[in-house]
């Protein structure tokens, strides 16, 4: 799970409409970057809609050099509590086991706290959680075990 980058304030444009900002893009390029070097087999990822977490999601997929066909976009995912996010990941087809989503806060933290052992008040933007579940179904899901990787612990 990963949280969009850096988004701008300077446009005035509704909320799914905010693009990153140049420091988004650093990011996340870093941060794709970053998860390319622990060579994760992404089966598939999914994003939400909004043009910040898209941007996000198509920086990363192409750091990981993933074909853009893995990428699908939900409406689900612009969430903002963690329920709908929760929800998508366990309607998810179980054929797949390494997914990634690219979605917002309150949601990423919600879950990092909930389910992933997180103890922290904040995921901030560009930051990635790899979750680990030891179940089967994905609609199994209750807990897991959790790394957390954020943009500052890069440098």
């Amino acid at each position: 799970m990963m949280r969009h980058g850096k988004s701008s304030w300077e446009l005035n444009v509704s909320d799914a409409d905010r693009p990153l900002n140049a420091r988004g893009i650093a990011d996340a390029h870093q941060m794709g970057a970053f998860l390319a070097s622990k060579k994760l087999a992404v089966d598939a990822a999914y994003s939400s809609p909004a043009v910040r977490a898209s941007h996000t999601a198509l920086i990363v997929i192409k750091e990981l050099e993933l074909s853009l066909h893995k990428l699908s976009f939900s409406k689900m995912l612009y969430d903002f509590s963690g329920e709908e996010v929760l929800e998508f990941v366990r309607c998810l087809p179980d054929e797949q086991n390494v997914i990634m989503t690219f979605g917002h806060n309150h949601a990423c933290t919600a879950l990092a706290n909930s389910i992933g052992g997180f103890s922290g008040d904040n995921i901030p933007t560009s930051g990635a959680v790899i979750f680990s579940f030891d179940v089967s179904l994905w609609s199994s899901i209750k807990t897991g075990t959790a790394a957390f990787f954020f943009p500052k612990m890069l440098i």
